[in-house]
């Protein structure tokens, strides 16, 4: 067995040799570049082969010699807590996504006061299958074909290079973390109507500072710790409205989710922004993908699990509020479902709506904070950020660089008004998920004998089309926006590209330490992975 090891090593050194030796006489000959470039790109192949096979070898060596075992163990430094890091598993990974997504129907009033009962109830049955299936399913493959932390950073790196890669990372992650910091603001909203001390002024900025640094700790715990603290605020947030349907089961009129009766006119712009505001970030979960069990498995059943649970919230709820009472449309603004629980079943159903308000924040907060960090540091693994930001927690495994640089940015924007904090988000998601969908119809034509555990079952010009109706979907939403969420999201992507060339610059002149990987051990790694020989691309 030594033998057979020390045999591929030498074959591997032979290899090796032979590639700078035919690199040398072809430059000598003036032999064809393009021929000397395939040649010694196959070299390299079979090197890190003959290298893969060593290891192998090595592995059952160890495992056969007891002798040799036990020289390696004593050689061997004692791992980590972060090395030893659990996995996120189906069921913890399937609530992530929930909350990433959704987090209850809590936010979905005004379609019913926007448009009526009968394009309420039709909205969240249809627009899933215009917005939120195309986005999972794009998720679904391009996160099982190329997983890592980085998510789409990677994809769009892969597809139109390093620039766009930073640019689609950035965009999102700002928008995901001007998101979040709407939920500690929800959060004391609630906490004023217990305690009246925190209804305004510092007493108001004071809880919400609080909120942040509770859910901060909370999510630096590990990946684990908020994956199961969400299938329990998942459930916990979900039950008011299993109830209230139960219960408003007799007093339910199927005529009135037909009624297209609607006093004054309808506001489609609020319409169509709300049910985009309830069923986006599909593809947040994909900056987690290397912390997931086998995610080439794990993540398609895990988004359509999200999918199923999501939608029944929100359609369970409309179902319940708009069949049992009789009311006026324009009563159906935020927060009118806890009064419709009152209504139904009386004010202890309204106490439990309202704290499951609360636990539907705190969720969604966690997962949008676990989503971001990890980007950050799946970014910094690919070379674009410091390699400090790919720093993780000794005890925990979580990248708490990431964590602390995410709840700075969510904090600090905390205090701005709510409207303009979704606004301007909704502006910069909109301009990375057409990235995105770019991304994804360019790397079935730049990619296509990558190996992909999960495909959508269409060609080139079946997922150009598919992508057709979101992206028109994500252009009136940008064109909805208020005149600041322009500037706004203007004066980001400014700040964004000469961050990129800043960058660029400090990794150039040795200002910052990087995570640097040679392109072509990537390449011959890839090639290895994916159990295909692809012919390289040369100028």
């Amino acid at each position: 067995m030594h033998e057979t090891k020390l045999n591929s090593t030498l074959r591997s050194s032979a290899f090796e040799v032979t590639d700078l030796v035919f690199k040398w006489r072809c430059r000598r000959l003036q032999q064809d570049l393009k021929v000397a470039k395939y040649l010694s790109f196959l070299f390299q192949i079979m090197a890190a082969t003959a290298k893969s096979q060593a290891v192998e070898l090595e592995v059952e060596v160890t495992s056969s010699d007891p002798s040799v075992q036990d020289q390696h163990e004593l050689e061997l430094p004692p791992e980590s807590p972060a090395t030893k890091r659990s996995k996120l598993s189906l069921i913890p990974l399937i609530f992530v996504i929930y909350f990433e997504v959704s987090g209850g129907p809590y936010a979905e009033e005004p379609t019913v006061a926007a448009a009526g009962p009968f394009f309420a109830i039709l909205g969240f049955l249809i627009f899933p299958f215009v917005w939120s299936i195309p986005e999972a399913l794009i998720t679904a493959e391009l996160a099982t074909a190329f997983p890592g932390n980085g998510g789409y950073v990677i994809w769009a790196d892969r597809a139109f290079g390093p620039f766009w890669g930073w640019l689609m990372g950035y965009w999102k992650f700002l928008s995901g973390s001007i998101y979040n910091a709407a939920y500690p603001i929800l959060c004391a909203d609630y906490l004023k109507l217990v305690i009246p001390f925190f209804r305004g002024g510092r007493s108001r900025d004071l809880a919400i500072f609080f909120f942040n640094v509770v859910l901060i700790f909370l999510n630096f715990t590990g990946l684990t710790v908020v994956g199961y603290t969400a299938v329990a605020l998942g459930v916990l947030s979900l039950l008011p409205f299993v109830l209230m349907f139960f219960i408003s089961i007799p007093k339910l009129d199927p005529g009135r989710w037909v009624d297209l009766r609607h006093k004054g006119a309808k506001d489609w712009k609020l319409y169509i922004t709300t049910l985009f505001w309830n069923l986006n970030f599909w593809d947040n979960a994909s900056t987690l993908a290397g912390e997931v069990d086998q995610p080439q498995k794990t993540f398609p059943k895990a988004l359509f699990y999200a999918a199923v649970i999501t939608c029944l919230g929100y359609l369970i709820p409309l179902f319940s509020g708009t069949g049992a009472l009789k009311i006026d449309d324009s009563r159906w603004s935020d927060g009118f479902l806890a009064e419709a629980a009152s209504m139904i079943a009386g004010k202890w159903l309204k106490y439990m709506v309202e704290v499951g308000s609360l636990l539907s924040a705190v969720g969604m907060y966690e997962a949008l904070l676990s989503s971001g960090s990890f980007q950050l540091l799946g970014t910094a693994e690919q070379g674009f950020l410091p390699k400090v930001m790919a720093a993780r927690s000794q005890r925990f495994g979580t990248p708490w660089v990431g964590i602390l640089t995410s709840s700075t940015v969510t904090l600090s924007v905390s205090y701005m008004s709510y409207v303009d904090i979704i606004s301007s988000a909704n502006v910069l998601y909109g301009l990375g998920m057409l990235l995105e969908f770019a991304t994804f119809v360019w790397l079935r034509r730049k990619c296509p004998s990558v190996k992909r555990p999960y495909k959508v079952p269409a060609g080139l010009s079946g997922v150009a089309c598919m992508c057709v109706v979101p992206m028109g979907v994500v252009v009136f939403v940008i064109a909805s926006a208020r005149k600041m969420a322009y500037i706004i999201g203007g004066a980001l992507t400014v700040v964004g590209v000469i961050g990129y060339f800043a960058m660029c610059r400090c990794r150039d002149r040795g200002w910052m330490e990087f995570c640097e990987r040679g392109v072509e051990e990537t390449q011959a790694e890839e090639m290895i992975l994916h159990g295909v020989v692809p012919i390289p691309c040369f100028e």
